[in-house]
């Protein structure tokens, strides 16, 4: 009974001793790991929500930094301003004159323009005193004018046509950098996915080996694979930063802005028909639309110069006072106000040929305008066959390498479970994982292509139904 006591005695030492030390273990973890996320918490304090960015928003954003879409739109601007200009050399200008003028009597009694006064010394003034105050409309007619605004009119329609281009564009430069860090965050995935597996290889082939059932040349394999995994997996890290440094460049004055984007990688818009493309091309293409306006512009500038060898016509209406007083009468109820109309004509005479080379300059640019539409039209039909061929191509090849990303999985989950059965080789089951992570980073590559093929269709196009 005493030896029992005594062994029971020890027994609860034991178990006392045992639980205080679990205690101070559980205290003492428990305060390393407070003392942790304190460190990590002033290191590195929470980040701001990140904004939510969708493709439409990314391409509004880039609108307003992006420098070759500012200065079309800039260039547009002004050729509108150019285009009013040239109206308002077609329409009467109106004006207000206002003199005052003083010139030395030439003391001759009863020479000036009213009776008892004094003419001035200088015969071109009227008298010693005059005042002018007036409101002049002039006007002035020719073909040349009318030319001029015609042509404005074309380069303000190719201003148009030019924004259009650039506009399209940019939307293909948004959507490739959009949908290229979105494809680098799914290979980023894919990257940790295939290290992790090839972790559990590791274990795998560590477990085989301890139970004699495999040779130390496969545990040998399988670490070099978790090795290669681990290099792709911090290229895919190094990848996808840059390519939200790309697109930070384009949304943000501060590139390194926090962001998240709408994935939308994995979706595949249906296909219209080639007779869908066509025809919204042949009424949406402004490739065309910027070489014909070119074109018409040139007609004008032609016509503008061929208009100076013919007259040009000039009108005016003047109503106020030129008088020796300031005043609407003078003595002896003498009317101060009044108007007056003068036409005038021009006739171009000899300019040492300077029309006629104006005339031969203008012809060569609208020969080169005409050259540049044919070419524009022809390049449009090559171009627009090749880019709807690029987008069915792509659309096919993303069908086909989502179908292979999902045999590759099934591959490597048949292949690992022959493995552990003795079935298959060490190399099979690393075969299949460089397929799988293949597979899963082409179908993002694929992705892309079909996405920035639509954009690309669509510069000829137009929004895409």
């Amino acid at each position: 009974m005493v030896r029992q006591s005594a062994a029971h005695t020890v027994f609860l030492a034991f178990r006392v001793c045992g639980a205080v030390a679990s205690l101070g273990c559980l205290l003492t973890g428990l305060a390393a790991s407070t003392c942790a996320q304190t460190k990590n918490s002033s290191a590195n304090p929470p980040a701001a929500n990140p904004q939510h960015i969708t493709l439409a928003e990314a391409e509004a954003r880039a609108k307003k930094v992006e420098p070759i879409w500012l200065a079309q739109q800039t260039a547009r601007g002004t050729a509108i301003y150019n285009r009013r200009a040239a109206l308002a050399t077609l329409l009467p200008q109106a004006t207000f004159h206002g003199e005052a003028l003083y010139t030395q009597p030439n003391g001759i009694p009863d020479s000036g323009p009213l009776p008892g006064t004094t003419g001035p010394v200088f015969i071109a003034n009227n008298s010693v005193r005059e005042y002018v105050s007036q409101g002049l409309v002039t006007d002035t007619l020719s073909l040349a004018g009318v030319a001029r605004y015609r042509q404005s009119s074309a380069q303000a329609a190719q201003a148009k046509a030019e924004a259009e281009i650039a506009q399209r564009g940019l939307h293909a430069t948004v959507t490739l950098a959009y949908y290229s860090e979105l494809a680098a965050e799914h290979k980023l995935t894919a990257a940790q996915q295939a290290e992790q597996e090839a972790e559990r290889f590791v274990e795998l082939t560590r477990k085989l080996e301890a139970g004699r059932e495999v040779a130390h040349a496969d545990v040998l394999k399988a670490e070099l694979q978790q090795e290669q995994r681990q290099r792709d997996l911090a290229d895919a890290q190094q990848s996808l930063l840059s390519a939200r440094e790309s697109l930070g460049v384009l949304l943000f004055a501060d590139p390194s802005t926090a962001y998240t984007l709408d994935d939308t990688l994995d979706a595949q818009s249906a296909i219209p028909t080639e007779a869908q493309v066509h025809a919204l091309a042949a009424q949406n293409n402004p490739e065309v639309r910027s070489a014909l306006a070119a074109l018409h512009a040139a007609q004008q500038d032609t016509r503008a110069a061929w208009a100076e060898y013919l007259p040009s016509f000039t009108l005016s209406y003047n109503y106020g006072i030129d008088a020796p007083d300031f005043a609407a009468n003078g003595p002896g109820g003498r009317q101060y106000l009044g108007y007056s109309i003068g036409a005038g004509i021009d006739l171009p005479l000899w300019n040492w040929c300077r029309t006629q080379d104006k005339v031969e300059q203008s012809k060569l640019h609208e020969h080169e305008a005409q050259a540049a539409l044919d070419y524009a039209q022809r390049q449009s039909i090559a171009v627009l066959d090749a880019s709807y061929g690029e987008l069915k191509t792509a659309s096919a090849a993303l069908t086909s390498l989502e179908t292979s990303v999902k045999q590759a999985q099934q591959s490597l989950r048949l292949t690992t479970e022959r493995y552990q059965a003795g079935e298959a080789s060490v190399l099979e089951v690393v075969d299949a994982q460089n397929t799988n992570l293949t597979a899963e980073s082409a179908v993002a590559d694929g992705a892309v292509r079909f996405h920035v093929a639509r954009a690309n269709l669509e510069r000829w196009t137009g929004p895409l139904p």
